[in-house]
């Protein structure tokens, strides 16, 4: 694609975002809504609107040349992120779930799950109508041909039986039959396979090889990647000329004319006011303050205002204080009167909670709409770096650094204005103004309590390689999280709208993932202002892929895994001091090297309600004391995710799990969607096109399997000798059943025992409390009781 493609894509990408800002900051605060529907709908397309901004940003930015416009992007790029994660937070909040399912807001938008497809032309339409009609006539010619074929043969071989010698006519005429019919069905067979192609019964001969259009676009997008290199390295080297030419340039003139400047302010002040002004303070903006388009006598009224203000502060401490204990007392008193009215001009309903990315993306709009959206660059064909912009900027830091000298040097010549006039005036206010700055220097000092460095000597390489030597420090395994196969839910809505709770499926659980691991760890400005996740559990059956999402998140986001499960560290730094350090050198390492996953695998173990006796020995319960520390010492500025994986929680402790890891993730089985897509993927990839297997029957005859299963028995089945023979003997279904019928698969008890169990958890508390059918159980039981507490009574 070219520069004006990716360049139009991030123009519609602002243009939808200005409508989204303006729908979010209304000039009148909303009321507060109380039908919940209408929340969930309202929340729900703006969390879908902004995700498709998101990946129209996304795009922009991987392919966008221009360094000063990827700046730009950047900036609306982490604040789209950080507004999609506060929206997910509010869902959450809203429908007590982790899992969100918006088919009918997808419909009301015109989306799918699945990509649209391009918009056919009506001649396109024709020839592919064009196509099909010719290979209904061409089966109809081939089978009257055949009958007329047959015909002829009866009858020549009822003149031809007492004939020896065959005639060399009939003899090319029987085998141009022969041919003409073999040509015939082969051609027949290639538009069955056509048209089943057309239909999207079967996949397309080229389905797995890469056509010519795609690796040209490989190609551009690996030549738009070292062309973003090479202009960002000429944009930081103009950056540094075009400064040192401009303080070269331009610098004296910038000084001599605000040196004039502040003088001509000096005589005007002094001919207003009688007297010379006090020099703004750099706190207070020094220069900038006399130049902010104000009169000398506003400006010398406002310092004159700042030292009133300074000497009532004192004044007006010990009149607060009086007036506190006054006021506590009339408080006490109208506390019944003022409290129901305020409850009153209070209206129930939801409110959105005040967002902290709103006001950046505001701001990251602006600077688009005041720079770049009528901004002309027919001249910059190569889109590299704009000069003029730089010069702009630079002037204005330039500006800074020689306005700073200058108030310096003024300050200096004013105060020897000042001495010159009346010298004793001045001697006297230098001295008070000494002692404010004394003052403000001891009260300016607080005692700071600090965390003890337990290894203050030794550096972070020897730390990191402690930690690797010990095998507290892993590789991760080379896998993304494109690698982790699944598929839309699509009963979701319908399921819910039955008041069932759907089972999520590992599209969604992938997405889950995404939204609460890569985003925050991946980008610094979005994990300072998001909603914190410190401890996210993966739990679910053995084979459903919860170590591989916790790698894949390390992959996607460059971040250094720990594994501190509890059968990994036993043994390792015994006694409280040896586990103390063993915390603080992961914990300084991940601070130091973030961002950092700290996996624990079988956390269930560490909460325990018996151990078993085969485990005593390993003290799986070692870190359940210093895990919630640990979390709590995680600051909001670190990106330090702590990641549990189990797949047997219900032998853990329900409150003190939780407590650690608020936000749980259910990984199920594959449902049949899934099953499909996993069968199709694995073995596409090594097998091009097998028509002959029956996709539908494996993902059916699959149902309780996972996909470890699965790859297993690809694995198995498709060894080299076994693809050799593909071409006479085609690949088929049953093949697999041999490996599979060894496996152990899940069972739907299994299945439902995490679901009681998720049900404990505290959210999933709050999910059956909400659900209709709860709340009329919940108002019999109350009932029963209170008959049983009458009858009692009686």
């Amino acid at each position: 694609m070219s520069h004006t493609f990716y360049n139009k894509i991030w123009v519609e990408a602002q243009q939808d975002l200005m409508q989204l800002l303006q729908q979010e900051m209304p000039d009148v605060p909303p009321k507060p809504e109380k039908d919940r529907m209408a929340v969930a709908q309202q929340l729900g397309t703006l969390y879908v609107r902004y995700l498709q901004i998101f990946h129209n940003l996304e795009l922009a930015y991987d392919q966008i040349t221009h360094p000063q416009k990827r700046r730009v992007v950047r900036l609306v790029l982490d604040g789209v992120m950080g507004r999609i994660l506060e929206l997910k937070d509010e869902l959450v909040e809203l429908e007590i779930s982790e899992f969100h399912y918006f088919d009918d807001i997808l419909q009301d938008l015109k989306l799918g799950p699945v990509k649209p497809l391009k918009p056919m032309s009506i001649d396109e339409a024709v020839r592919v109508i064009q196509v099909s009609e010719r290979a209904r006539q061409g089966r109809l010619r081939a089978k009257f041909m055949r009958e007329i074929h047959l015909e002829e043969k009866r009858e020549r071989m009822a003149k031809l039986q007492g004939e020896k010698v065959l005639d060399p006519h009939l003899a090319a005429q029987r085998i141009q039959t022969v041919w003409r019919g073999y040509s015939q069905r082969k051609k027949t067979k290639q538009q069955r396979e056509e048209e089943m192609i057309f239909l999207g019964m079967e996949p397309a001969t080229n389905f797995n090889k890469m056509s010519m259009a795609e690796t040209i676009a490989i190609k551009t997008e690996a030549l738009r990647t070292e062309l973003q290199e090479q202009y960002e390295a000429d944009f930081q080297n103009a950056l540094v000329q075009i400064k040192d030419s401009i303080r070269e340039t331009e610098g004296l003139d910038i000084k001599e004319t605000l040196q004039d400047q502040i003088r001509q302010w000096f005589i005007e002040c002094r001919h207003a006011t009688g007297k010379f002004p006090d020099f703004p303070d750099e706190e207070d903006g020094g220069s900038k303050a006399i130049f902010a388009q104000k009169t000398p006598e506003q400006v010398a009224a406002e310092l004159a205002a700042k030292e009133e203000a300074k000497d009532k502060k004192k004044k007006e401490k010990g009149k607060k204080e009086k007036g506190k204990k006054k006021g506590k007392k009339e408080k006490d008193k109208g506390k019944g009167k003022k409290g129901k009215g305020k409850e009153e001009e209070e209206e129930p309903g939801w409110k959105m909670n005040p967002s902290q990315f709103l006001p950046d993306l505001s701001s990251a709009n602006q600077t688009y709409e005041g720079v770049w959206r009528n901004r002309n660059e027919s001249w910059n064909l190569h889109q590299t770096h704009d000069s003029e912009l730089i010069k702009e900027n630079k002037r204005k830091e330039v500006e800074e650094e020689i306005r700073i000298q200058v108030d310096e040097l003024m300050r200096q010549e004013l105060q020897n204005l000042k001495l010159a006039v009346d010298r004793d005036k001045n001697k006297k206010k230098g001295k008070k103004g000494g002692k404010k700055k004394k003052k403000g220097k001891k009260s300016g000092k607080r005692k700071k309590k600090k965390e003890k460095d337990l290894t203050p000597d030794r550096t972070i390489d020897s730390l990191y390689e402690e930690l690797v030597t010990e095998g507290l420090l892993i590789k991760p395994k080379p896998v993304k999280l494109s690698d982790f196969i699944g598929e839309y839910s699509y009963l979701g809505t319908t399921l819910r709208q039955a008041d069932i709770e759907p089972m999520p499926s590992l599209s969604d659980v992938k997405q889950l993932l995404v939204l609460y691991g890569v985003l925050p760890l991946g980008c610094e400005s979005v994990h300072e202002k998001a909603p914190q996740v410190k401890a996210l559990l993966l739990a679910g059956p053995a084979g459903v892929g919860k170590k591989m999402l916790v790698n894949a998140i390390c992959n996607e986001t460059g971040a250094n895994l720990f594994n501190l499960s509890p059968a990994h560290i036993s043994g390792k730094y015994p006694g409280k001091s040896g586990l103390q350090m063993m915390l603080h050198m992961v914990l300084k390492v991940a601070r130091q090297l973030q961002p950092s996953i700290i996996w624990i695998d079988e956390a269930e173990k560490m909460f325990y309600k018996k151990v078993p006796k085969t485990e005593k020995q390993l003290d799986p319960k070692r870190l359940k004391k210093d895990l919630p520390k640990l979390l709590k010492s995680i600051k909001s500025e670190d990106r330090i995710l702590v990641v549990g994986t189990t797949q047997r929680p219900f032998d853990a402790e329900v409150k003190p799990l939780t407590k650690v890891y608020k936000k749980i993730v259910l990984v199920p089985r594959p449902d049949y969607a899934a099953r499909l897509v996993l069968w199709k993927g694995l073995i596409s990839r090594r097998v091009d096109n097998p028509t002959s297997l029956n996709y539908s029957a494996l993902a059916k005859i699959t149902d309780g399997f996972t996909p470890v299963h699965m790859v297993q028995a690809v694995d198995m089945v498709l060894n080299e000798r076994r693809i050799s023979q593909l071409s006479q003997k085609p690949l088929t279904a049953a093949e697999f059943l041999g490996s599979l019928s060894r496996q152990e698969l899940v069972y739907k008890e299994e299945e439902e025992a995490f679901k009681t169990w998720y049900s404990k958890t505290p959210l999933g508390k709050k999910r059956s409390k909400a659900m209709p059918g709860a709340e009329e159980e919940t108002g019999k039981d109350k009932g029963k009781k209170k008959g049983a507490k009458k009858g009692k009574k009686k």
